[in-house]
């Protein structure tokens, strides 16, 4: 008998961020634009990573537009 274990994560992780003018649609606080970036892991090995910019909710962190 064979068994397929798979254990795939994704990371979000904020590396910088300035304040940006507007606010959040849904908690009505501030946003910040933030350069981000997203790493995908199989069994603890990272197979890809890429950068990103996006406007993030400094209160809620929901991404409200992202620009890759």
């Amino acid at each position: 008998m064979v068994c397929f274990c798979f254990l795939v994560d994704q990371k979000r992780k904020m590396k910088a961020s300035k304040p940006a003018a507007g606010m959040c649609s849904r908690c009505g606080r501030g946003a910040r634009i933030a350069d981000m970036k997203t790493s995908t892991r199989f069994c603890l090995i990272p197979i890809y990573c890429r950068s990103w910019r996006a406007i993030v909710c400094s209160f809620c962190g929901s991404v409200l537009k992202s620009y890759r």
